[in-house]
């Protein structure tokens, strides 16, 4: 574990309504043939559909005028066709929605991941993992049920609205009055409503993000809170974060109630308006009672249509924030790219004068000074807290130091640019994910033109072959989520393979042998050693036998280098590192542990139990 102090959340942006509109009218201009298709379709359909009520009337009308059964043959076969074709029409139009919905929310998909995947690392690590995760996750599902399921419905029933209310204009303009009189309590309805579940969806999406954030850490970080006592704490986190999401949920599954009781309101008083003013027409010989009785049927058309257009404004509200969410992260402004005027020269790194903190007045490195020769192995060790971690992401470029430099072969960070960075130094930590799909898949995310046979010379480099071909299908097993599932140390494996295939000049390694226990740790080491021939190796060390291996170890303590130098010439120094190495060799000796010797120099087998 590294004891650097965390820094604050500062989550990642979320968009305004304006700006989460303009990406919707781009994205509809992009399929502005299949919008209209659509539109026309629905249209032509909802208003076969409104010939339904005319046609009962006149259906009324005969019966009262007994014309006999004769004259209702050809009111009920229009009846039949209507129905038919309708049904067409709206199941074709439904579909060409769903295929707009579909392109529009995959384009949102790709948008936001192409700038996901590009975001600083450091940006994400300052909004906490939940932040991002959470929008990848909850909130796509949430914009995708309402595409799949909301986007249809509200468009027919909008379509229905506005048509029907035409239809009864036609019967009688005095019908079309009475409906109005329903139409302030449903303006009331709607602008008491949304004021309110703006604010409480968009809290709830936070409350959701910050939730998952804390799960990620507990569950993640669950060795390291069993072994500082944290369990209680940890506890208590995720209690408070989940008594607020459920807290947020009611306060919205409140203002639902009471957005459907003012629902109904509004349909008795605009059916009560209806019935009185046929009532009043029909006793005054303007309409006859087929025409009102269509009227009527046509207001009672109307209840389901406005129900679900408001009743989805209340998912529109939760897709709507989840849509800010996923557009203010697509609307980042790209990494600022180097000035490509000069390229690494070799795999050198040079630190000078390097200070971070995280948090104003908590500096976590201070003025380090750190020049690591090109091919050279150096072990960073400290103890909890010494700033060891913190080093080596400012080196991968993951956080830009508060003060001083770094250069890379020879060329400063600044001038490299973030994408020459990642280009000059690949970063392994113990925290590897294993991508669902084949493994030969997840090994070429290092290199994507990287044959079969390179995948196999990778493998083979770190001693990962032997099992990788015993796997049922080889290379080409479905591994992660879903398929074969490997062991931490196989994890390990593919990420060296990884960074063999990535042939960086620098890597760094940080603890990545952590969780791997004591057989997997011996397995990895010896497969990091490997992974490292040719290039420049920065190690975070956990276990002090594996930094007894490097060419260099460099001892940190509260942010600062303390000591340098081999294996040999710091335990006989007797100073900081000799120090715990000495506690580190007492612990094996307890109880349950094995009796140790020393470590062997670089280059000899080593002979110290790594329990």
């Amino acid at each position: 574990m590294s004891g650097t102090r965390p820094p604050e959340r500062a989550l990642l942006p979320i968009a305004t309504a304006a700006q989460s509109l303009a990406v919707l009218r781009t994205l509809l201009r992009r399929h502005r043939m299949l919008t209209v298709s659509a539109v026309t379709v629905l249209v032509v359909g909802t208003g076969i559909g409104l010939l339904t009520a005319p046609l009962l009337g006149h259906i009324v009308d005969l019966v009262v005028q007994q014309r006999g059964p004769a004259a209702l043959t050809l009111p009920i076969v229009l009846l039949l066709a209507v129905a038919v074709a309708r049904g067409i029409a709206i199941a074709v139009g439904t579909s060409l929605v769903a295929r707009l919905g579909e392109g529009i929310l995959a384009s949102v998909r790709e948008r936001f991941i192409e700038r996901a995947l590009r975001l600083p690392l450091e940006r994400v690590e300052e909004a906490g993992s939940g932040d991002l995760t959470s929008r990848v996750t909850g909130d796509v599902t949430v914009i995708t049920k309402g595409v799949r399921e909301a986007l249809p419905e509200f468009s027919r029933a909008l379509l229905t609205i506005v048509l029907t209310l035409v239809g009864l204009a036609v019967l009688d303009w005095r019908f079309l009055l009475a409906v109005l009189l329903a139409v302030p309590i449903h303006v009331f309805t709607v602008r008491w409503f949304i004021p309110r579940a703006t604010p409480v969806y968009a809290e709830h999406r936070v409350a959701t993000g910050s939730l998952q954030h804390q799960l990620l850490d507990s569950i993640g970080g669950v060795r390291t809170v069993r072994a500082f006592r944290l369990n209680g704490r940890h506890a208590e986190l995720l209690e408070n974060r989940s008594q607020q999401s459920v807290d947020i949920a009611l306060r919205a599954i409140h203002l639902v109630t009471g957005f459907f009781s003012r629902l109904n309101l509004a349909e008795f008083v605009g059916l009560a308006s209806v019935l009185a003013t046929g009532f009043l027409l029909v006793d005054n010989g303007s309409v006859t009672i087929g025409t009102a009785t269509a009227a009527a049927l046509y207001f009672h058309s109307l209840f389901n249509p406005i129900n679900a257009a408001l009743f989805l404004i209340d998912d529109a509200q939760s897709a709507g924030a989840s849509l800010a969410r996923l557009v203010g992260v697509s609307n980042l402004p790209p990494e600022r790219e180097g000035e490509r005027s000069a390229a690494p020269v070799d795999g050198s790194v040079e630190v000078t004068g390097l200070s971070h903190e995280y948090v104003t007045g908590h500096p976590v490195l201070r003025k380090v000074d750190l020049t690591v020769r090109s091919g050279e192995r150096v072990a960073l060790v400290g103890a909890s807290g010494a700033g060891k971690t913190t080093l080596a992401k400012l080196i991968a470029g993951i956080h830009r130091p508060s003060d001083g430099s770094i250069a890379l072969g020879g060329v400063d960070t600044g001038e490299l640019g973030p994408a020459g960075v990642r280009r000059t130094v690949t970063l392994i930590s113990q925290e590897v994910h294993v991508f669902a799909g084949p493994l030969a898949d997840d090994l070429r995310l290092a290199r994507p033109e990287a044959s079969d046979e390179e995948l196999r010379v990778a493998l083979d480099r770190v001693d990962a072959l032997s099992w990788v071909e015993a796997l049922p299908q080889g290379i080409d097993t479905v591994v992660g989520e879903g398929g074969h599932r490997l062991t931490v140390t196989q994890a390990q494996h593919l990420a060296l393979a990884r960074l063999v295939l990535a042939d960086a000049p620098i890597a760094i390694l940080d603890e990545a042998t952590a969780d791997a226990g004591s057989a997997g740790a011996r397995v990895l080491e010896t497969a990091a050693l490997r992974a490292l021939e040719g290039r420049t190796g920065l190690m975070v060390a956990h276990r002090l036998p594996q930094a007894a291996t490097a060419d260099r170890i460099v001892v940190l303590d509260e942010g600062r280098i303390v000591e340098t130098g081999t294996h040999t010439d710091l335990v006989a120094a007797g100073g900081r590192y000799a120090a715990l190495w000495a506690a580190w060799s007492d612990s094996r000796r307890q109880p349950g542990g094995s009796e140790t010797g020393r470590a062997e120099p670089h280059g000899a087998p080593q002979k110290v139990a790594t329990g």
